[in-house]
């Protein structure tokens, strides 16, 4: 008999894609180290990551400037103060693949535009468990947006000084595709008076995109991701100009359940940088070509891998690590009679691998945790070789011996809950850094200062401990803490000499000019105190935080000048301070405020830059849950932030105001609050 059930045809087989996380959570024990989770409305607003990491004070670039303006050398990260460093002392990882430079240990912060991420996790203190070598003063780690469920954010914005910028990321059922492209903003860092014919804007177009594809594989999953990225920059004065590229792929394997399995990353990472430079003459008049850096190839790449277990109240880690990177410089200087006259290729090889081993106990209001690990280093294959241009006569050949070596390093804390929403912790750690290539090999110059490689440089080493307060009111979260730092070989740019003169290797350098050489310059000690609040008060979700590090020099045989001096970069006081408002419910108004104390631009102490106070404000109206139209105007009072000073005397400032309207779209998790 017929039936009209029979009629109906079966429905059609649809795929059912799942998607395993293929990052470990943190540990159980990451809660007895000072940590920041930075999400959500933390991110909004900001186009680069190093933008959104303004909100935590002691956490800088080498200089003030931020990656919009900043030469892509300078554009490394540290934590706390201690002693910022071109080449960064904080190792930045997106879910756990390095995003610091093969050549050169900065970061390229342009290639991650924030729709692409998730949360950003600031670790403070030396990180001697899974992060490895290179998280001398701490770790920050980006998360890629999630590809559970279907999301999209996209931002599209236009404003003065050139600037432009369109950004996506939009995530499917395991799919994530990100891509951004911007430029500006357009500004002469030398103004007023000081400023001369030589000075020109610094500008920035960038361009990048990444890929990644998660699938299960029965009982794992793995991931693949790929990216690549481009930024072309003027640089302030006539002649000086960069072009840093690249690409990088991951593959990552997992097995987690229930916080306990396996992970096994794969990477690698490809970049080239391209920088001119110039010399000033008197008066800043006229420009002269003075080094045409035109390639510097550099790949690096390396697995990790880690297994957890959670037995009750214990938990236990353990896993390696390897990373190598290679890489050259390739150079024409001595600019005479109108053209460079000699050519120079400087690289060589760094590679550290490790073994760890963590654990951390959780009783009923206390946690302990610790770690060791130890990791062998070395760098070889150093070479630098110059050449006369005209006769491919060699002038020059040099190659220093190999150098290796074992270091152990280790950390351990505790967490103890006083009372409901009120805990204390205490820690003690120790990591190291090797040198970068870009710090053993590859000489640079800025304007009249040049600046020395030194391929004998050793590891720096860190040793420090910090105790502090946490609070959780409801409403209000708070911390407060203290910190002691001892940077031990710390690589330091040492001034030998002034111009004018001829100096051995380095060649003429001009009057105003100083020559000085990387060197492992005796220890820095630092202490300091660091606080932060956030929380709400009617329509108005508050921040504040700060933090006071004192810091000071012992230079040892190797720079006795420097001892009882700051260390350059560094300043003693930063606060930071923020306000979000929502005075009817589709607007929202927020405003942050940046304060840091005066800094010196160079190891001497001579070249005083003044404090600076920088208002950023940002207003938005929703016209849909998903939509938003918006005015962001950062430095809003118009402050004259130094940024350098150069030997003529000549200051450099940051961007001045800059006014920027946009939209921005998010539909899924990215979605705005209705």
């Amino acid at each position: 008999m017929f039936s009209p059930v029979d009629a109906v045809p079966p429905p059609p087989e649809v795929e059912v894609v799942v998607v395993r996380p293929v990052n470990l959570p943190p540990p159980v024990g990451a809660v007895v180290f000072s940590r920041l989770r930075l999400e959500g409305e933390d991110l909004a607003g900001a186009v680069r990551p190093d933008g959104v990491l303004k909100q935590v004070p002691g956490v800088s670039l080498f200089r003030r400037n931020g990656s919009e303006a900043a030469n892509p050398t300078t554009q490394g990260l540290s934590l706390r103060s201690i002693a910022p460093s071109g080449a960064g002392r904080a190792l930045v990882t997106l879910d756990g693949t390095p995003l610091n430079d093969p050549f050169g240990g900065w970061v390229i912060w342009s290639a991650v535009p924030t729709e692409r991420l998730a949360t950003i996790d600031v670790v403070r203190g030396a990180g001697a468990g899974a992060w490895g070598a290179g998280a001398l003063t701490g770790v920050v780690s980006l998360t890629e947006l999630s590809s559970e469920s279907r999301t999209f954010r996209g931002d599209l914005s236009a404003g003065d000084h050139g600037q432009s910028r369109a950004a996506f990321a939009v995530s499917e059922t395991g799919l994530t595709l990100s891509g951004s492209a911007a430029s500006g903003p357009r500004f002469t860092p030398v103004r007023g008076d000081a400023r001369g014919a030589a000075d020109r804007p610094v500008d920035l177009a960038s361009y990048g995109g990444a890929f990644r594809l998660q699938r299960d594989l029965g009982p794992a999953a793995a991931a693949v991701s790929l990216s690549a990225w481009r930024e072309d920059r003027e640089s302030g004065l006539a002649g000086a100009a960069s072009r840093s590229e690249g690409a990088s792929g991951a593959l990552t394997l997992a097995n987690l359940e229930a916080g306990s399995g396996w992970r096994l990353q794969a990477w690698v990472r490809a970049s080239d940088l391209e920088n001119t430079s110039v010399s000033v003459a008197a008066g800043r008049a006229t420009s002269t070509p003075a080094s045409d850096q035109f390639s510097t190839p550099a790949l690096g790449w390396g697995v990790n891998a880690a297994w957890r277990v959670n037995p009750g109240a214990w938990s236990l880690e353990a896993g390696a690590d390897a990373r190598l990177a290679e890489g050259r410089a390739h150079e024409r200087f001595r600019y005479q009679s109108g053209a460079f006259t000699r050519g120079r290729e400087s690289g060589g090889r760094t590679s550290v691998a490790g073994l760890y081993l963590e654990g951390a106990w959780v009783g009923e209001r206390v946690v302990h945790s610790g770690g060791v690990r130890i990791d062998a280093w070395s760098q070889g294959q150093a070479l630098r070789r110059e050449r006369d241009l005209a006769t491919g006569a060699v002038t020059l050949e040099s190659r220093a011996p190999d150098t290796s070596g074992v270091r152990g390093s280790l950390r351990f804390g505790s967490r103890l809950d006083l009372s409901e929403g009120l805990a204390l912790r205490a820690a003690a750690y120790t990591g190291f850094r090797p040198p970068t290539l870009n710090e053993l090999h590859r000489p640079f110059r800025v304007g009249n200062d040049v600046t020395e490689a030194n391929p004998a440089l050793r590891p720096e080493t860190l040793s420090g401990a910090d105790i502090g307060l946490e609070g959780d009111a409801g409403a209000w979260t708070w911390s407060a803490g203290a910190f002691f730092n001892r940077l031990s070989d710390p690589v330091t740019n040492v001034t030998l000499a002034t111009g004018p003169g001829v100096f051995p290797v380095a060649g003429f350098i001009p009057a105003g000019g100083t020559l000085r050489q990387r060197r492992n310059a005796g220890g820095i000690d630092a202490w300091g105190l660091e606080a932060e609040a956030r929380g709400t008060v009617g329509p108005v979700d508050l921040r504040a935080a700060a933090a006071w590090t004192d810091a000071e020099v012992d230079g040892g045989s190797a720079a006795p000048q420097l001892t009882g001096l700051r260390p350059a970069q560094t300043a003693r006081f930063t606060a930071t301070a923020g306000a979000t408002w929502r005075p009817v419910e589709p607007a929202v108004l927020s405003l942050s405020l940046r304060h840091e104390g005066e800094r010196f631009d160079d190891d001497l102490n001579t070249r005083r830059l003044k404090a600076a106070l920088a208002l950023d404000a940002r207003a938005a109206w929703s016209l849909t849950p998903e939509t938003e139209v918006y005015l962001a105007v950062d430095n809003l009072s118009d402050a004259k932030v130094q940024t350098a000073l150069a030997g003529d005397g000549a200051v450099s400032l940051s961007a001045p105001r800059t006014v920027r309207l946009g939209f921005t779209l998010r539909t899924g998790s990215g979605a705005r609050r209705p």
